[in-house]
């Protein structure tokens, strides 16, 4: 698995960055360079980040994996019996899937910044204007993997069927959520909840828009008042949470045999 996030993520980071890099759009009968039209800090943290989408897709399957094939090859029972305890068994899977989020989070990372570097030399551009910038958006990076990997270990967990679980998850999460998400930052009335959209909630995590104006932001696909990057960790957090305790009671009492 970390050999196909290094490939999958290498690939859109690459793509991505160069659309962003290169690609030139319409304006008042003109054209201007995508890139002009944004802070660099925020034109680095986007080409680093572009493949973030796919990167947690792929920890949300790992997550839904974590739970679900116990459902799909009935060990459960087995995993009970060695762990009689729910709750300890949980909080062990939880810190296993945290390990093996973080070896495949590393590896995207790793191809995020080979891949988006090199977009960025071939456009004579800095690799890292700031450094210390570049850090901690890395580090939120993989805080993020880690937490769309709890999202999908609370799906695992809500959906006993895992085909179900797999199909709802990535249905969502690549398709119907961001769109969502996106669409209704244009609705006043509504546009404030999107803020909390996980989608949204990552780009908060990340902080790609920290710097840009409110148009820049809401043009590029943020919400126009974009949460702390923390609180946008904690919402994740919330739902992952949400999901498994949702999903604990409801298969609690559940004969598992």
């Amino acid at each position: 698995m970390p050999l196909a996030m290094f490939l999958v993520t290498a690939l859109f980071t690459a793509i991505g960055g160069f659309f962003l890099v290169y690609a030139e759009l319409p304006v008042a009968g003109t054209t201007i360079r995508a890139r002009d039209t944004m802070d660099e800090a925020v034109l680095v943290r986007m080409v680093y980040t572009g493949a973030v989408q796919m990167g947690y897709l792929l920890t949300l399957v790992l997550g839904i994996l974590a739970m679900g094939s116990e459902y799909r090859h009935r060990t459960l029972t087995a995993t009970l019996q060695a762990v009689p305890r729910r709750g300890r068994m949980i909080v062990g899977k939880v810190l296993g899937l945290v390990v093996v989020v973080l070896v495949n989070g590393l590896a995207h990372v790793t191809a995020a910044l080979l891949a988006g570097g090199a977009v960025l030399l071939s456009a004579d551009l800095s690799v890292a204007p700031d450094p210390g910038d570049l850090v901690l958006t890395m580090l939120r990076l993989l805080l993020v993997l880690v937490l769309w990997g709890l999202i999908g270990f609370g799906l695992g967990v809500l959906i006993p069927n895992q085909v179900v679980a797999l199909f709802v998850g990535v249905a969502f999460a690549f398709i119907v959520e961001p769109l969502l998400g996106f669409g209704i930052t244009f609705w006043d009335a509504v546009a404030d909840a999107a803020r909390f959209f996980p989608s949204q909630a990552t780009m908060s995590t990340l902080n790609i828009f920290d710097g840009a104006d409110a148009a820049t932001t809401q043009a590029l696909g943020g919400a126009e008042n974009p949460l702390a990057w923390w609180a946008g960790a904690l919402v994740l957090l919330a739902y992952a949470a949400l999901m498994t305790a949702v999903g604990w009671l409801l298969t609690a009492r559940r004969d598992v045999a």
